[in-house]
Parts: structure tokens; C-alpha cells; sequence
């Protein structure tokens, strides 16, 4: 059975197709129906069939891919039938690795062709859904790769940047380099053919995804999906305007596209089918491919109404499902009042936004090259840095207005901008490469160790770079892949970063749930310039966390005097006791974090 939605055609026409590249189909008339719509069935085995929609608008006929469709040929070209039970991988369940609360997870942001690429992965599926999920594999020195890597790291959940099929790679041309992150919806509700073995044929690209998803739901990793309904690749193009021009975008007064993507488009989330087309596919995707967590691309192109509907239909279906998004203020005609960002977040209970204030707070605003944070030099900075360490909730609310921890994303770089080592090199040219270690595991430090939900990038564990590149969106594999080798040289510093997931996971007093809470056990101390000190108070002891910013050593006071067993101390983290310091001082090393734990007994 089916049915489109075209309220302004004169006529409607099923189009289907023997073959993916005919250029002629066999066209049967649509019938008019109700709220808009237009209906046919058809009788019979139909797993397979290829098809599109023709609508006569005004005196002019187009031809669209059904929006909503599940499975397209090669490119995206063509709609398809199929029945999705013949999807479904051997192994195939409903079971999901445990969560206990929003703010035990710590994810890993990872593109699915980064992982696998570099020549010395180990992984023979290189670029694909498939290589993800090998195991056993290994690179220079015999160090763990891909799958075992992430493993060994810690996190709970790995986020895929855009899986969905999107316009930019031909996926007839896979033998010729190509790239691209996948920031340019085609088809919203199909995965992208490219990371599939046989992009020709429909059901495999299904199938090999959700044998991604098993495979690292039974490696205990949850798995969160990039999604970006804020804009198409190409308005013109789009299926969407094909099918009800103008309809599902947003225009200025003057009767231009609204750009507050900067990509050329705004989607209308508010108009009632574009909400419904949102919630749907975000529930068809949580369903049918058992993910844990969606990612909304530019969330504050949206309006609060949606992503509350966004959330409620994924609460329903799990309740430890994330959602989170970039709620930026977007310069899209929209009430202030109703866009899904950062400033309207007590709008939006439960659902999570990037905290852009710690990341530009470490390290220095992204927009300017040369500007520097906490760690890399700007004085001044401890006062956000500690309401950020507070998971933000005392934040201006011009910035933000989070309610509860679980609203908030800390992280100091992304996919987006230069990677943090890129932008230490242009900040501190002066500095020495120990230097910039130093202030490298200082901010991942502060981002492992704050109230909130924890993000790393793929490859921040062993000081990614991408020699330089600001915007690495279509640039080459050798830009963008995860260098194996640069993990096995970097060996010390992924212990490092080991030791603070272990840590954080361990102590719970890093994850808590309320303001209440914060409020209860989180104390700051008092501390030299440039230093940021903290106590947290457990059940059964007392944690004392200190990030030296300084280029020097600083003395500082502890609340108490006693015996204090330390856990990290700048060069090596973790649950066991590097030393033990007795008193009530403490002499923390320059750009260093220390975390000290009292002992009562002993």
C-alpha cells in the first residue's frame, strides 16, 4: 500500500522499475485520499520492486524518491520494497549493553571510514560498516586497533557522524578516492551505500549496519547516530520540494531560503509534516535498527516543540535512549522563544546540548585561531572553568540555562575545527612538544573529571592531528584517518586517558544527577591563579581534584590534613595509588591535573 502526501498536485503517478539505471518506468495513476494524500496498492510479492513518485504541480511533472523510504538503489537514486526481516542479521536482538543513568556514559565520536582506512589498521573491511566490528586486529607495535581499541578505552557509547545515505560520495566510484563527513541528507531513513560491501544491492547496506550495531552492542558499547534534518544537500534536488514546493522550508519576509545552516537551507521543523516526518524517522531508526542515542546536527535550526515530540517518542520506545544536539543560537526566523538551543534548554528536559563554554573555555574560541583558553594561557578563565567543572548549571542565561547535569555535553574538540593538538601548535608555537602534551591531557583531564556527559573524538586519546586542517569535511583519508602508528607512539598518553575513564566510571561522585547533589558534594577550594581545585565528597572518602594551568609548579592547601593516596598526577592516571602523601600540602607540577583520594583508616 502506498501513500504520499501532496496536497498541492493535480496528479499523482506510482512510477516502478525493473532495474536500478532504467530510465523508463511503468506508471499507474494515484488515487486522491484523504488530509492531502494520494493511494494505490498493489497485489502480490512486491519484496524488491523498484519505484519513485511523479506529482503534476502547476503544469510542471517531477519525479522524487518517497522521503520516507527505507531502501534505496545504488546513489539513492530509486526507492525499493523490501521486506526487513530479511534484513536482520543472524544474531539479531533486542538486548542492549546496561545503563544505569545519562550520566554514566562517556562517548566516543567516530567516523565509520576513519576507523578502519589507515594501511596499518589490521582490518581487512577497510572503510566499512563491517570493519568497525572486527576484532582481534592490530597495528605498528601490536598495538589493539579499531574495535579492541575502543574497547580497551572505556567509553559506553561510540557516536557515528552521518551513516544515513547522503548526495556526496558516488557510490558507483568506490575504487576512487573519495571523502566526505555526510553533513548532506539525500536519503533520510536509508544508510549510505558506501560504507556497505554492495551498495547495489538494497538489503545489504541494511544488514551489514545492523551487524555494526550487534556487533558493538555485544562488545557492551551502545551506539549513538548522527542525524542532520536541519537541511538538505540541494533544495532544487530535494524530494522533499519535488513533492510540496516550499513547503518543508523556512523563507525569509523578502521570499528567500532562510540560511541560518550557512549551507544554503533551513528546514521548517514547526510546519506540522515536517515535525511528523522528524519524529518518525527518528523513531523508525530507534526501532528497526536498535540504537541507543541520536545526535541532532545544528539542533538549534529547530524548534523546542519538535525535539520535546523527538523525545517523547524515543522515551516510549526506550528510556535510556540519549538524545542530544548542537543547541547553537541559529540566525533562523524563528522566535527566540521556540529555538531548540542552548539558552531555552530548561524548555527541553532531557535532552543534551555540546557545551561549547568549557570547549572554547579550555583551549580558546573556535572562530579565532589564535585565541587561547584555560590551558593554553589565557589568564582570568577560572571562574567559568569552575561553573563549567559544575556541569554549567550556574552559567548566565544568556549562555545557557541547563537544569540538570544530564543536559550537558562537556568536550574540547570534535570533528569540527582544528583537532586540540592543531590548535595548541597555532596558539603556543614557543611551547615544547611536552609542554603541549601536558596541556592536552590537562583538558581532557578537566572534560573526564566535570559533572555531565563526557565527549572524546576519535583519536583525542592519542593527540589527533590533522596536520593543520581547519575543516577536514571532504578532504583526503590521509587527513582524516586514524593514524595507528601515531597510537603506538602515543602508547603513554592512551594509558593516560585509560586511567581517567577507569576513574571516572569507578567514582561516582563524578556522575551525579541533580543540582542537589552538585550542590552536596562538590566544594570548591581556594587556589592560586590559573588553578582550579575542588573537593568531592563520596560516601566513604574524600576526592580532592586540582588542574595547574601554571607553567610552574604551584603549592596549594588541602581541606584536610591526613593521609591522601594519589591517583593521577599528570603523567599517569588511574585506580591505583602512585603515592601517598601525608599532611595537608600538596605541590602539583606545571600544566598538570592532580586527584588525590583520602584515606581514613590507615
Amino acid at each position: 500500500a502506498f501513500r504520499l502526501w501532496s496536497p498541492v498536485a493535480s496528479e499523482v503517478k506510482l512510477v516502478t522499475y525493473e532495474h536500478w539505471d532504467d530510465s523508463n518506468g511503468m506508471e499507474i495513476e494515484m488515487d486522491r485520499s484523504e488530509k492531502g494524500t494520494w493511494t494505490v496498492e498493489l497485489t502480490g510479492d512486491q519484496d524488491g520492486l523498484i519505484y519513485t513518485y511523479k506529482v503534476k504541480v502547476g503544469e510542471i511533472w517531477s519525479e522524487a524518491v518517497d522521503p520516507y523510504v527505507r531502501a534505496v538503489t545504488v546513489n539513492g537514486d530509486k526507492g525499493v520494497v523490501i521486506n526487513l526481516a530479511d534484513t536482520n542479521p543472524q544474531k539479531w536482538t533486542r538486548n542492549k549493553p546496561p545503563l544505569g543513568k545519562a550520566e554514566d556514559i562517556i562517548i566516543y565520536e567516530l567516523h565509520t571510514r576513519d576507523l578502519s582506512i589507515h594501511p596499518e589498521s589490521g582490518i581487512q573491511h577497510k572503510g566499512k560498516f563491517l570493519g568497525v566490528i572486527e576484532s582481534g586486529t592490530k597495528g605498528p607495535n601490536g598495538v589493539k586497533t579499531g574495535l579492541d581499541h575502543i574497547k580497551d578505552l572505556g567509553v559506553t557509547h561510540v557516536q557515528f557522524i552521518p551513516i544515513f545515505d547522503f548526495a556526496t560520495v558516488n557510490e558507483k566510484k568506490l575504487n576512487e578516492p573519495q571523502y566526505n563527513w555526510g553533513y548532506d541528507p539525500q536519503n533520510y531513513n536509508a544508510p549510505e551505500g558506501s560504507y556497505s560491501t554492495d551498495p547495489y544491492q538494497p538489503k545489504v547496506r541494511i544488514r551489514e549496519l545492523k551487524e555494526m550495531i550487534q556487533g558493538l552492542h555485544d562488545q557492551g558499547l551502545r551506539v549513538i547516530m548522527d542525524v542532520v534534518y536541519n537541511h538538505v544537500y540541494s533544495v532544487a534536488d530535494s524530494n522533499f520540494n519535488k513533492l510540496v514546493p516550499t513547503y518543508f522550508f523556512r523563507y525569509n519576509a523578502d521570499g528567500t531560503l532562510s540560511n541560518g545552516t550557512g549551507v544554503g537551507n533551513d528546514t521548517a521543523s514547526e510546519h506540522k509534516m515536517m515535525r511528523k516526518f522528524i519524529v518518525e524517522s527518528v523513531t523508525y531508526w530507534a526501532k528497526e535498527f536498535n540504537l541507543d542515542g541520536f545526535r541532532f546536527d545544528l539542533m538549534g535550526i529547530h524548534d523546542v516543540e519538535t525535539m520535546n515530540e523527538v523525545k517523547k517518542a524515543l522515551v516510549e520506545i526506550d528510556p535510556t535512549i540519549i538524545v542530544l544536539g548542537e543547541g547553537w543560537d541559529m540566525n533562523t526566523p524563528l522566535a527566540q522563544d521556540q529555538k531548540a538551543n542552548q539558552k531555552n534548554a530548561r524548555k527541553m528536559p532531557g535532552i543534551a546540548h555540546f557545551n561549547d563554554t568549557i570547549r572554547d573555555g579550555l583551549k580558546g574560541f573556535v572562530m579565532n585561531a589564535h585565541d587561547k583558553g584555560f590551558i593554553n594561557g589565557k589568564p582570568g578563565m577560572e571562574d567559568i572553568i569552575r561553573k563549567s567543572i559544575a556541569a554549567g548549571l550556574k552559567y548566565d542565561d544568556h549562555i545557557a540555562s541547563y537544569q540538570k547535569p544530564d543536559q550537558v555535553i562537556n568536550y574540547v574538540e570534535a570533528h569540527d575545527n582544528f583537532t586540540l593538538w592543531d590548535k595548541l601548535n597555532i596558539t603556543n608555537p614557543e611551547a615544547t612538544e611536552h609542554d603541549r602534551k601536558q596541556m592536552h591531557k590537562l583538558a581532557s583531564a578537566i572534560v573526564l573529571l566535570s559533572q555531565g556527559i563526557p565527549m572524546i573524538h576519535a583519536g583525542q586519546e592519542f593527540m589527533r592531528t590533522k596536520d593543520g586542517d581547519e575543516n577536514s569535511y571532504q578532504s583526503s583519508d590521509w587527513v582524516n584517518r586514524l593514524d595507528w602508528k601515531r597510537r603506538a607512539e602515543f602508547d603513554h598518553e592512551v594509558e593516560y586517558m585509560k586511567g581517567l575513564i577507569s576513574l571516572r566510571k569507578n567514582h561516582s561522585v563524578f556522575r551525579l544527577s541533580t543540582p542537589e547533589e552538585i550542590e552536596r558534594h562538590l566544594q570548591f577550594i581556594d587556589s592560586p591563579s590559573n588553578v582550579v581545585a575542588f573537593t568531592l565528597l563520596a560516601d566513604d572518602s574524600k576526592i580532592a581534584v586540582i588542574h595547574n594551568a601554571n607553567r610552574d609548579a604551584i603549592s596549594i592547601t588541602l581541606p584536610h590534613e591526613g593521609n591522601w593516596s594519589v591517583l593521577v598526577n599528570g603523567q599517569q592516571a588511574g585506580l591505583e595509588e602512585i603515592e601517598r602523601i601525608k599532611g595537608g600540602h600538596i605541590t602539583v607540577p606545571a600544566l598538570s591535573s592532580f586527584v588525590l583520594k583520602q584515606i581514613f583508616n590507615g
